[in-house]
């Protein structure tokens, strides 16, 4: 079994984001959320997300990112019903894992778990599917946050990269 760092997100101090993926297992997510949930001080919860299992979705932060406290990178094809597993300590042993499935899209469960109102989703490759499929394969939706609004991103990806501005973005590009 193996876990791989690009499927682990921190959405916020109590809430810990683990892709499902080609290269996470279910078997290492349940070790990792023992370990978490058992020892940590301040995460509560992780959410594992079933994403689809081809090179595209490689990891979870290939197709959707936090660049702000309320601002996301995501694909456009994670935008439909996703499966996410809430994982919760159990009520008398934190070593025994409560397991829930949640079906609804990315918007709701990043606004539920993040305690934020409304979440601003930006697209990569913006609302063109050319751009959208180029710039995924090329990482577009895989930034680094430095800062909340501040972020560190592939160059080649030039009309992601000018769609984050445009949303009042500090964006560092790198080769």
């Amino acid at each position: 079994s193996s876990l791989e760092g690009g499927d682990i997100l921190v959405l916020s101090p109590q809430v810990l984001a683990v892709g499902i993926s080609q290269r996470t297992q279910e078997d290492s997510i349940d070790a990792l959320a023992e370990t978490v949930l058992s020892r940590s001080k301040t995460f509560k919860k992780v959410l594992a997300f079933n994403i689809p299992k081809t090179r595209s979705f490689m990891h979870l932060d290939t197709v959707f990112t936090q660049i702000d406290t309320d601002k996301y990178t995501v694909h456009p094809a994670i935008l439909g019903p996703l499966t996410v597993y809430e994982i919760t300590p159990g009520d008398s042993d934190p070593a025994e894992l409560k397991i829930r499935r949640i079906d609804s899209d990315l918007e709701h469960i990043l606004e539920e778990y993040t305690h934020t109102d409304k979440v601003k989703l930006i697209y990569c490759g913006g609302s063109d599917p050319i751009a959208a499929a180029r710039e995924q394969w090329n990482d577009g939706s895989n930034t680094l946050c430095v800062a909340p609004g501040k972020i560190i991103v592939y160059r080649r990806n030039d009309v992601t990269n000018d769609i984050l501005r445009g949303e009042g973005l500090t964006v560092l590009e790198m080769p």
